[in-house]
């Protein structure tokens, strides 16, 4: 936060800096992303904060023009393991709007006392306003893309009352809630019922076909598919089912959601933006990795290669459980045989090796709501796969057990894989665990837990990879090598996967 870095950002209108700081000006009253197109302000009339509920705590509202609430969220939240970092991705994941600040504390295993502070100090607002915030941000496009009634609106978007609702959009957009439609300019999209259109905004660069080829080799049948550009698959969520349509596109992701239940329209954002990771900062990450010789051509010819991540700790352990020294292809079999709601013939189109990004068929008779094409549902759950026969699995008994293993620890609460999870201690449980070895539990810390800074040096892929740039090709000495690589270890795996 230091000024004159800060106000060198705004007078460049540098939008990597969108969501890493809000620009106050004191002389409108109106909070700004560092990007605004707006004229610069004078240095006597500008204040910075951390975010934008320290804004709105100060005083302003949201600037009409560049819309700050729609920015990228900072990366720094994304990547941290302190509780700052824990906290701020719970938050965005809708835990106080579902157990208010007590069950937030209670998560992060601090009193709400010391949670306060902690977050009032770097964040400038506590916990009860920062959910404030997103709450405002989540009633907004509520109000631009359907046609539900105000009411609904409200507690839809986690308010407690329409009296509350009402005084938060007038304090944060200087504007009613029926104004906030009436300026929207166009109407709802016919999709039906539940269905919400919105952009998710990131930093450029954003190498796209990257995101869609990890995810077209392991989508799996009812659950996901990558098809003309766009990736869709079924959520679990707080309060009910969901399906998301994601499509890149210049400058944002255009983003289709249906929800059983409109309360969690927040909690579906954050999953879908921490599943392409688009609160990442690829210009830093792509200048560490640039550094290093051998990246560094891969690096200038694809610039913004994201970590794709998960909307379910749990999927993505029962994923990394299966896909334990098999390839893709024959993971991706193996779990299309344990989702089948009936033991019919199946054959999986397209796949020739680990890299062939081929279309799953759709599977009728699946639960939940559709948008675009097939029928999507979200992931078999902890408690469901306990409930599933031997026969269902098509793996060797000791594999079998492990995943029990995993969902017995999931139902049982001894394992938390949610995105605010201590990362350190969920790897230590994770080891602890029957079956579970290095390459698993680091596998779930980069994919499920989000952390930037892992190698799978024993990973066969990584070391083809490796071997193809030229690097060493041992786990050992390719460990040592990746020291250069740090705090983006993660991003480096995700390139020699790729030069594999």
């Amino acid at each position: 936060m230091d000024f004159e870095r800060c106000y060198r950002a705004v007078d460049s209108r540098d939008q990597r800096f969108d969501g890493w700081f809000y620009t106050g000006v004191t002389s409108t009253g109106i909070y700004c992303r560092p990007s605004c197109p707006a004229i610069t302000p004078k240095r006597q009339n500008v204040r910075f904060f951390p975010s934008a509920a320290a804004a709105q705590g100060a005083g302003l509202r949201a600037c009409r023009r560049c819309r700050p609430d729609a920015a990228p969220g900072s990366p720094q939240w994304d990547i941290r393991a302190d509780v700052v970092g824990r906290a701020m991705r719970l938050i965005a994941d809708g835990v106080v709007d579902r157990a208010g600040v007590p069950g937030l504390a209670s998560r992060l295993g601090y009193t709400e006392r010391h949670l306060h502070r902690m977050l009032s100090a770097e964040m400038g607002a506590g916990p009860l306003a920062l959910a404030r915030a997103q709450r405002a941000q989540t009633a907004r496009i509520l109000i631009e893309t359907t046609d539900l009634g105000m009411a609904e609106i409200a507690f839809a978007a986690g308010f407690g009352s329409v009296r509350q609702f009402n005084d938060t959009l007038r304090e944060v957009y200087a504007s009613a809630p029926s104004d906030l439609r009436t300026a929207r300019g166009r109407q709802p999209a016919a999709t039906g019922a539940g269905t919400i259109t919105l952009r998710l905004a990131y930093r450029p660069p954003l190498h796209a076909r990257a995101l869609l080829d990890f995810l077209a080799v392991r989508a799996l049948p009812g659950v996901d598919e990558v098809r003309d550009g766009t990736y869709r698959r079924g959520l679990r969520l707080p309060h009910g089912t969901g399906e998301v349509a994601l499509t890149p596109a210049n400058g944002h992701v255009a983003a289709t959601l249906r929800l059983t239940d409109l309360r969690d329209l927040a909690p579906a954002v954050a999953r879908c933006r921490r599943l392409l990771d688009l609160d990442a900062d690829p210009a830093a990450i792509d200048a560490t990795l640039a550094a290093d010789p051998a990246l560094a051509r891969a690096v200038a010819t694809e610039p913004g290669v994201r970590l794709p991540r998960a909307v379910d700790g749990f999927e993505m352990a029962v994923r990394a459980v299966v896909g334990q020294q098999v390839s893709v292809s024959a993971a991706r079999k193996t779990l299309t045989r344990l989702l089948l709601t009936h033991p019919v013939d199946h054959e999986v189109a397209g796949v020739d090796g680990d890299r062939s990004p081929g279309q799953p068929h759709d599977q009728p008779g699946s639960a939940g709501v559709g948008v675009g094409v097939g029928v999507l549902r979200g992931f078999l759950s902890a408690e469901e796969l306990l409930g599933l026969p031997d026969s269902r699995f098509g793996m060797p008994s000791a594999r079998r057990e492990t995943l029990r293993g995993v969902a017995r620890a999931v139902v049982g609460g001894d394992l938390d894989l949610a995105p605010g999870v201590d990362r350190e201690e969920a790897v230590r449980r994770l080891l602890a665990l029957p079956g579970i070895g290095p390459w698993t539990a680091n596998y779930l810390a980069m994919r499920a837990l989000g952390d930037p800074d892992i190698l799978l040096s024993t990973d066969l892929a990584v070391r083809r990879g490796a071997a193809a740039l030229g690097l060493p090709d041992t786990p050992k000495t390719l460990d040592g090598y990746a020291e250069r690589w740090r705090p983006w270890r993660s991003y480096a795996t995700i390139r020699l996967w790729r030069a594999a």
